[in-house]
């Protein structure tokens, strides 16, 4: 892993956008000390002398080289291999070290101020490669350092030593600039390294807890199957064994039981199916007001039988982007629930609100507030406060509003209503 996230250890640009960013640096940085250089020059001609014409054309043929590596590192389309990484570093410091000699030479002075752009080789170096290879840098410059103070005695004596020692200062300078930055760049390294190392840690642990929850979920999810499994199972096989001893009326009730169990056992079945493996939606403009309509209607015998009413409040023309046959299934969920929860003579509201973005469909009715420990787990697949119920219906829409890329939410929950929203994005499709 870590040689996929640092292919060479000692290379600082290991990748396309970490190189132009650093290089970038490093020509935009020489740029600006070719400009100060010249321009302190010219303000202080009186002790280095006017710039000569051939001073100029190398300055300019230098900046020139340098504004054309950085638009050419900026174009780089694709990352550098290690072995092209080290030549380019080593092509850029070359040009920086033979720039600073040329320059120095041109000028002709000795106490020339063109011995400053050694740093930026030094720099890059210690940036780039090993300790090693910094110090040669170093060596280079330092050699070129003293070979211009004994080249200049040589066309003008006589030698002044004071002018050795200090170009033995500016040499331990740069040794000193190139260590530090060596050190200091290898210890940012060494820190960005640990952190890759924690975060691939972290990054396992979160995996690891991952499948433990998902373990977990599977663990529970069974568990609930099969407490939900067993009490119908029970009721057959305790039916049918006790149907064995009887006969007559009482031989056809537990046979009654039995079926009604069976069903209970298929519907069960199906809906853990259809919680467990959700068919994709077909998402098409759906008039969202006739199928709430259809849902009431489809719904309304029941309601009638437990001594409730429903009522629609809709406008004429809303469509969202849905499967209505899910979509329906969801909202029965919904009112079927919220009949169940009415008191008699109440009365089950479907709204539905057409907004900007999403069309909201509410399902409100009066009765007792659902109790907080049971709010917080009222989506979950079975569980369930009626005898009867399966516990997943509220589980199933849910998960039709989410694949429809809606939600469903308690929006809802006091005295004066209880109110489960479910929302879908709004199309611009016609039908």
């Amino acid at each position: 892993m870590f040689k996929k996230l640092y292919p060479d250890s000692w290379l600082r640009a290991s990748d396309l956008a970490s190189f132009q960013r650093q290089e970038s640096i490093f020509i935009v940085l020489n740029l600006a000390l070719l400009a100060v250089l010249l321009l302190l020059h010219v303000c202080f001609a009186s002790y280095w002398g006017t710039p000569t014409r051939a001073l100029v054309v190398v300055l300019g043929v230098g900046f020139l080289l340098k504004a054309l590596e950085l638009v050419w590192v900026q174009r780089m389309s694709r990352t550098p291999s290690p072995t092209a990484l080290v030549l380019l570093t080593w092509a850029s410091i070359l040009v920086n070290l033979v720039l600073a000699v040329v320059l120095t030479f041109v000028a002709d002075h000795q106490d020339s101020p063109y011995f400053v752009l050694f740093i930026m080789p030094i720099v890059e170096a210690a940036f780039r490669f090993h300790l090693l290879t910094v110090v040669g840098v170093v060596a280079i410059a330092d050699f070129y350092n003293f070979l211009w103070v004994w080249h200049y005695f040589q066309h003008h004596p006589p030698a002044d030593m004071g002018e050795y020692f200090e170009a033995g200062i500016a040499s331990l300078t740069f040794l000193i600039v190139g260590v530090l930055v060596w050190h200091l760049v290898s210890d940012l390294r060494r820190k960005e390294m640990r952190l890759a190392s924690n975060l691939l840690e972290l990054e396992g642990t979160r995996e690891k807890l991952l499948q433990e929850e998902k373990l977990a979920a599977v663990g529970r999810l069974s568990s609930a199957i099969a407490h939900e499994i067993r009490n119908p199972v029970s009721m057959i096989a305790s039916s049918l064994a006790t149907a064995k001893q009887l006969s007559g009326p009482e031989r056809e009730e537990m046979f009654e039981i039995a079926s009604e169990e069976a069903a209970r056992l298929v519907t069960l079945t199906t809906d853990f199916l259809a919680y467990a493996r959700p068919r994709p939606p077909k998402l098409l403009p759906s008039p969202v007001t006739d199928t709430v309509a259809y849902v009431a209607d489809a719904c309304r015998a029941h309601a009638s039988q437990k001594g409730v009413q429903l009522r629609v409040e809709a406008p004429e023309t809303v469509v969202a982007a849905a499967d209505t046959g899910q979509l329906q299934q969801a909202l029965i969920n919904l009112v079927m629930n919220a009949v169940e929860a009415s008191p008699a003579n109440g009365t089950v509201w479907l709204r539905v609100q057409n907004g900007h973005e999403r069309v909201c469909i509410d399902i409100e009715n009066r009765g007792a507030p659902i109790p907080e420990p049971t709010r917080s787990r009222i989506f979950e697949p079975f569980f369930t406060t009626r005898p009867l119920g399966s516990g997943l219906g509220l589980a199933i829409a849910r998960n039709i509003a989410r694949a429809h890329g809606g939600d469903l939410t308690l929006a809802a929950n006091g005295p004066e209503g209880i109110c489960f929203s479910l929302t879908l994005p709004v199309t611009n499709g016609h039908l």
